[in-house]
């Protein structure tokens, strides 16, 4: 029976590989990192195909992929793809377009890294550019952190192992800054502001109650009106009820800021997946470039490539020292927002599907 072709669902991906992928599917031998930013990837066959890594922004325009696209075709038969953390890929299979790929990259602006034992492109949310529950900015986060994590990205400076950082604009985490060696979480610490004047006027008092997860919102009469409060201890600063209701905004200038956990990875080897824990519970907002988060995170990741062993992650290191050592190293102080006393803190479940044989 023929094929029977739909429009329903994406196109198969195998129409979209360059040919040399094709022809050697299931079939590599091995990878080497030839340069920073630069992969080969040997066959069984001997074909090789090269795969040169950039950074991009998280939030590119037309012209910036207009601008790939011509690239890729001019040096790569028109095949590029884009990695989990914002990097643009291109593939050939014609090493003498290498260099020369390399060198329209940076031209353009594009710095070619991010392989091996280093820093690769941090992965963000859209920060304060488009989301309507962003507790700090993204983009103005990452760039200055980035400016000053450069060389851990283009192999001018070395680590253990590779470093991942994440940043997400709120605990709502659409960023998994939960499974970073270094996550930067944009935080709130009040409940929504609620403007009971115009809760009646911009809301629908029922979808407002319904829409919060932890039940911290219930109806009430104030001044004589129908509106809402909310139980403090039971809001998670989610943003739902703002998201169906304007009369509750949660932004605060004042203050909301920016957290910073350590520790977390997606990786299976040698030790398994971890979640990212805490190390500094609060850094107010700073903008244009955020001085004290830049500073904190150079500070982290400088102990660790002092400390830390060959290829062991960030996670594996504090594990191996403690974590008492490892605010005494990098000068953080502990406060008591550290200590869990979450009832059903992850530390007494399983939650991995890692195996190690004995």
């Amino acid at each position: 029976m023929a094929e029977r072709k739909t429009d329903i669902g994406p196109p198969h991906y195998e129409q979209f590989l360059p040919p040399v992928i094709k022809k050697n599917y299931g079939k590599w031998k091995y990878h080497e990192i030839v340069r920073p930013g630069v992969l080969m990837h040997v066959a069984e066959s001997g074909d090789k195909l090269f795969s040169v890594r950039a950074a991009t922004p998280r939030l590119a325009s037309t012209k910036t992929l207009r601008m790939f696209a011509d690239i890729a075709e001019e040096y790569c038969g028109g095949h590029l793809r884009w990695t989990s953390r914002n990097n643009v890929e291109f593939l050939t299979d014609n090493e003498s377009n290498v260099e020369p790929l390399v060198e329209r990259l940076n031209k353009e602006g594009y710095p070619v890294g991010g392989t091996g034992p280093g820093i690769t492109n941090i992965v963000h949310t859209q920060g304060w550019v488009h989301c309507h529950s962003a507790a700090s900015d993204a983009s103005g986060v990452v760039k200055s952190v980035m400016d000053e994590m450069f060389p851990y990205y283009n192999g001018e400076k070395k680590l253990p192992a590779k470093l991942r950082i994440a940043f997400a604009c709120c605990l709502n985490m659409c960023g998994a800054v939960h499974c970073s060696d270094i996550a930067i979480l944009g935080v709130h610490r009040k409940p929504p502001d609620v403007k009971h004047d115009i809760m009646k006027a911009q809301c629908e008092i029922p979808s407002t109650v319904a829409a919060c997860p932890t039940g911290a919102i219930r109806p009430a009469t104030v001044d004589g009106k129908q509106s809402v409060e909310v139980i403090e201890e039971q809001c998670m600063f989610c943003a739902n009820c703002f998201s169906v209701c304007p009369a509750m905004p949660l932004n605060r200038p004042d203050t909301d800021g920016i957290s910073i956990w350590v520790g977390g990875k997606v990786s299976q080897a040698r030790s398994e997946p971890k979640f990212s824990k805490l190390a500094v519970p609060y850094i107010p907002n700073e903008p244009p470039r955020w001085p004290t988060v830049v500073n904190t995170v150079k500070k982290i990741v400088e102990t660790y490539a002092a400390n830390a062993r060959p290829w062991e992650r960030m996670g594996e290191w504090i594990d191996r020292i403690g974590w008492p050592r490892f605010f005494k190293l990098t000068g953080l102080p502990f406060t008591k927002y550290h200590i869990d006393d979450f009832t059903h803190a992850g530390e007494t479940f399983q939650r991995s599907l890692h195996f190690k044989r004995a």
